[in-house]
């Protein structure tokens, strides 16, 4: 068991193991983005961590197939931080928030030694909420958009670099047109933030799985994709496609669910530092 299952171990509830926890007619749900862990100030401007802070938690209530309408702020700055640049990291949090009708309704603030940016979002569950454990045997697992841009930005960036304004790494896209349009026909569903070959167990549970996909050493250890993992039955295969046509969404089918099989690489999980 490494560390972080431990740690979740812990706090074993019913509500755990998704994206985020349905109470009610709510969905809420917490990421933490925190310097030096995911990111650093030389490789992101103060605008664009505020932004991509918010854009990695919203993508959490996405992938349940929830609308994120509020959000409490922690927030934790060094004291050398210039009003400019609060400013400017308020701005990325702000307007981030505001394209995607979510509004902070409350919070804290306190001083730490590095940029702390802890945010709890609070989204209206839709008709069809979607969790990680609905899949069954034959079932097809298939995932938004392409893999590995953004550990080819971080090693990038990790090796003195630079990268575009609209890098993966910098903004993730969120697949919310997709979700919204195919929602009924999916099964199961998350996003991919530690890698695919470290959440494709997570997502599968006890359940095993045959890949059929040729994918790269980086497609399956590129972190922080924020791209959807979803799963469907054979019969609603084809509206699913047609969905992700109809919203220019590439889909990418990797395999199906098998009970006994799951052979992953054994690659080292992904890992910014």
């Amino acid at each position: 068991m490494d560390k972080e299952a431990r740690i979740i171990s812990h706090f074993a509830h019913a509500l755990n193991g998704d994206d985020g926890a349905l109470l009610g007619d709510f969905v809420y749900s917490k990421d933490l983005f925190i310097e030096n862990v995911h990111f650093k100030r030389e490789w992101l401007s103060m605008e664009q961590i505020g932004a991509k802070a918010v854009l990695v938690n919203l993508s959490d209530a996405i992938a349940m197939n929830a609308t994120p309408l509020y959000a409490l702020l922690g927030l934790a700055l060094p004291k050398e931080l210039e009003n400019d640049e609060i400013n400017a990291l308020c701005a990325g949090i702000l307007g981030t928030c505001a394209k995607h009708g979510v509004s902070i309704i409350g919070g804290d603030t306190t001083s730490a030694d590095k940029i702390t940016i802890s945010l709890t979002i609070i989204s209206k569950a839709n008709k069809k909420t979607l969790f990680r454990k609905n899949t069954k045997n034959g079932d097809f697992i298939a995932f938004t958009g392409s893999l590995g841009s953004s550990l080819k930005g971080l090693k990038s960036l990790q090796n003195g670099g630079k990268i575009a304004r609209n890098s993966r790494f910098i903004k993730p896209s969120l697949r919310i047109e997709f979700m919204k349009k195919s929602a009924k026909n999916l099964k199961s569903a998350m996003d991919i933030s530690d890698g695919l070959a470290n959440d494709l167990p997570k997502f599968l549970g006890k359940k095993g799985a045959k890949i059929s996909a040729k994918l790269s050493k980086e497609q399956w250890l590129s972190g922080e994709e924020y791209e959807l993992l979803v799963a469907f039955s054979s019969k609603n295969k084809a509206r699913v496609l047609a969905y992700a046509k109809q919203t220019r969404t590439k889909l990418t089918i990797i395999g199906q669910v098998k009970n006994g099989y799951l052979k992953i690489p054994k690659y080292r999980a992904f890992k910014h530092f």
